[in-house]
């Protein structure tokens, strides 16, 4: 074999060997990157979780201690748990979460009930208090249950 194919094959042999590791190197970067991405992404997962676990404690505290509305507590930690562990809507005690939120769900909230007829909102609040009454004690149940529940 002539010198210089010998030379030519060394220097694409080099050529190649060059560009593979600069490959290799870009890959692994990419790589890093998506790595710090999923973290940051799970650690902020993370923290929202906690942080809707924490908002789902303070309703039930409020529940306990008669602070809020039960009606208005059923929806935001069935909202919640819908996100955090859907599974509980399903089982006792915690059913009456998805129960309540059923039965009023149809009813206007926010700007839509400043804008629904007085007469209209009376006669849901009617209905809203009959069941926040019907319900009461399973909601003071699944309130202090859904506090101690480990998450």
């Amino acid at each position: 074999m002539p010198l210089w194919l010998q030379w030519t094959l060394i220097i694409a042999g080099i050529l190649a060997i060059a560009l593979l590791v600069g490959f290799i190197i870009r890959q692994s970067r990419t790589l890093q990157e998506s790595r710090k991405r999923e973290a940051k992404t799970q650690a902020f997962q993370k923290e929202r979780r906690e942080s809707m676990v924490e908002s789902i404690r303070v309703l039930a505290m409020a529940v306990e201690a008669d602070q809020m509305e039960y009606s208005e507590a059923c929806l935001r930690i069935k909202g919640l748990l819908d996100h955090v562990a859907p599974e509980l809507l399903e089982q006792t005690p915690f059913r009456v979460f998805q129960e309540v939120h059923d039965l009023l769900q149809h009813m206007p909230t926010h700007r839509a009930r400043q804008e629904t007829d007085g007469r209209f909102v009376e006669k849901m609040d009617r209905e809203r208090l009959a069941v926040e009454e019907a319900h009461a004690d399973a909601i003071r149940r699944a309130a202090t249950a859904i506090r101690h529940h480990p998450f």
